[in-house]
This record gives structure tokens, sequence and C-alpha cells, in this order.
């Protein structure tokens, strides 16, 4: 029979046991003695100073009221018979100090894991927004980039509509056309004017020449 013993502490202990075919009808008997040296007294249920009696259908018990620092000698046995050897086992109680001692290292074992879970936490947030900031400002640049290009192209078809000459291309025709009437015509008024006003100086030469001569 292997029988295991856990759940050590200072007053108590948690025992369990295989089920024995032997005792389908009957109870199981769990000896324990506070002083070891009684196993050199041989395997005598008469020996132990606490047995408890446990229904068939149970193959584990607690143990409590325990003294602390102490090792037990524990055998467990079917229908309180004198144990065996393979029946019985040694455990010691744990100190208060080793109790206490337990219970402060697992205190800081979670303040560590909890201070390293929240500076992950703050890293991971400073990272992402970082990552955020670096791709907002990448697209407000292209942004600009795309309005200062659609600013010089409509700059450059402008110039291109203002100062093309009438003859720069051949599928502009028409439009070169307008351009250059647009053009000419300014310039042929003035000729018009410029003529106009030389012929009438000439006649009122003229008249003045043949006013002057004697008749």
């Amino acid at each position: 029979m292997g029988i295991a013993v856990y759940n050590i502490s200072t007053t108590s202990a948690r025992v369990s046991w295989p089920s024995s075919p032997g005792c389908l009808d009957t109870f199981y008997s769990v000896m324990y003695d506070p002083n070891w040296n009684s196993l050199l007294m041989g395997y005598k249920r008469k020996t132990f100073m606490h047995e408890e009696r446990i229904p068939v259908s149970q193959t584990s018990t607690h143990l409590a009221n325990l003294l602390p620092q102490t090792a037990y000698f524990l055998c467990v046995t079917c229908q309180a018979a004198n144990p065996v050897r393979d029946q019985c086992q040694v455990f010691s109680t744990l100190t208060e100090s080793n109790e206490g001692h337990d219970r402060a290292g697992w205190e800081l074992a979670m303040g560590v894991w909890l201070t390293c879970c929240i500076l992950l936490l703050v890293i991971a947030g400073i990272l992402l927004w970082g990552c955020l900031h670096n791709t907002c400002s990448i697209a407000s640049q292209a942004a600009d980039s795309c309005h200062a290009t659609n600013a010089a192209r409509q700059d450059t078809s402008g110039s291109r509509q203002l100062y093309t000459p009438s003859g720069s291309s051949s599928g502009g025709g028409d439009s070169s056309a307008k351009h250059a009437a647009i053009m000419q015509t300014p310039l042929l008024s003035a000729q018009t004017t410029g003529h106009i006003i030389t012929k009438d100086h000439e006649l009122r030469t003229l008249a003045k020449l043949s006013g002057s001569e004697p008749v």
C-alpha cells in the first residue's frame, strides 16, 4: 500500500492511500503517533496514540491538531489490523517560522510578478503610442505633399495656357488661333490709327502751304 502525506503545515496534514480489496465491507484505520521512535517497538496497533476510522468509501483523510515541528509515524490498515512495513509512513510538521517564511516568500513572489506585469503594460502602451504617432505623422506629410503637387500642377497648366505660342503644338490649332487673334487685334488697331493720323497731318500741311502761296 502506497501512502502519501501532503499539504503538511504546522498543525495539519492530508493523507491518502489506495483502496484495498480486503476492505470492501469494513473500514480503514488511520493510526499515527507523534513519537516516531515507536517504530523500534514494532508495528503494533496498541503502540499508537491516535487512531481514526475512515469509511471504506473514502481513501483519504485530513489530520488536524498536530504538534508543530514534530515527526509523526503513521500507518493505514484495514479494520484495525496490525500494520506492516509498506502500510506506514513517517512525516514531519512544519515550524511556525518556516510557515511564516513560506508565506512571506509567496507574497514577495506575487509582488514581483505584479510589478513585472505593470512594467510590461506600461512599455507596451508607450510603444503603441509611438507607432500611432509615427503613422499619423507620415499620413499628414503624405497629404501635404499631395496638396503641394496638385497646386504645382495647376500653376504649370495655367502658365502653359497663358504663354504658349500660336505655333508651339500641332493639336492646339483653334486655341492658338484665338490667342493670336487676341494678341494681333490691338496691333492692327494701333497701326490703323497711326495711319489715319499721318494722313490727316499731311493734308493739313498741304492746306497751309497752299494758303500761303500768292494767287
